[in-house]
């Protein structure tokens, strides 16, 4: 569940000029707010990846050796399987009886079931479930298929890492809080969810090879148009899911720039884009936002 949306959340963009880079130079999906006393790292995850995938360029492994403290979407250190299952369950059955053809409306359903025996997903299985939890666990199948896992993603890549080496680890929102983003959408935006993932599903491993493969070269335009342009063009879910989230954890964001310890905050890519992204929503607050690239200097304190 940690995923959901894993298209959604794969992008990058800064809204300001990127640096001048050296010849062989490769911009990076991190970024380097600087604060006060201190230097706060923004890095845009993908939360689930193959093994296959790494290792991650050395500039974020340098960005996280000199943070004293990682700070992600979730405090995933004290997640609790057993509750974050309940939670689950509670909001995603479909109350009274009722089917998710009762939902969508027989004609819906009938095109729903359709694209779903294309995709050998057994709709059937999921006929209780509300249209956000058919949307993501049908989306974390295909991607099962294909070897991604969560377990190879950056959040746990990290958190591995700070647990060895006893660095705290701080959560932006609770699990309850991400549910709740989901289980208040609309029916008609719930529906769009549904639909664009049985979409997709045809054509999903040549949409995540492309873009793990710009996430890892920092190709910026094609991520911006290939995903964020996308998005946006449902915009219940634009604002719910990105913009209303990068607006409450700017409140969060902000006295950690007053701190002297540095932090490395992981957050899904797609916080980082554009006009309405974490990295130009700080320089709009006054922060010296800047992407970094392959060749920049970090030096752990």
């Amino acid at each position: 569940m940690q995923a959901m949306l894993e298209r959604l959340l794969l992008c990058c963009l800064l809204s300001a000029a990127a640096p001048a880079l050296a010849d062989d130079a490769t911009p990076v999906t991190l970024w380097l707010a600087e604060g006060a006393h201190n230097q706060v790292y923004l890095l845009g995850s993908v939360h689930l990846l193959r093994k296959g995938d790494y290792p991650l360029p050395d500039v974020i492994d340098r960005a996280y050796e000199d943070a004293e403290s990682l700070i992600m979407e979730l405090d995933m250190d004290d997640l609790d399987p057993v509750a974050t299952q309940a939670l689950v369950t509670r909001l995603g059955v479909l109350p009274d009886g009722r089917t998710l053809e009762d939902v969508l409306g027989p004609k819906d359903y009938a095109i729903a079931e359709a694209a779903a025996a294309e995709l050998d997903i057994p709709l059937e299985l999921l006929i209780r479930s509300e249209p956000w939890l058919a949307a993501i666990t049908i989306e974390q199948l295909m991607l099962s298929r294909l070897g991604f896992n969560a377990m190879h993603g950056v959040e746990m890549t990290f958190l591995g890492k700070a647990r060895r080496d006893a660095k705290p680890i701080e959560g932006l929102e609770t699990f309850d809080e991400q549910i709740a983003f989901l289980d208040g959408l609309s029916p008609s935006a719930q529906r769009d969810l549904l639909m664009q993932s049985l979409t997709e599903g045809a054509e999903i491993r040549d949409i995540m090879d492309n873009l793990v493969e710009a996430w890892k070269a920092g190709d910026i335009d094609f991520m911006k148009s290939r995903m964020l342009d996308e998005v946006a063009q449902f915009p219940e879910l634009y604002d719910v899911v990105v913009v209303n989230r990068n607006r409450r954890w700017i409140e969060q964001l902000l006295p950690l720039m007053e701190r002297d310890e540095d932090y490395l905050v992981v957050v899904g890519a797609l916080h980082l884009i554009g006009d309405d992204g974490v990295p130009a929503m700080l320089e709009a607050a006054g922060v010296d936002v800047v992407q970094l690239n392959t060749d920049s200097i970090i030096e752990a304190d």
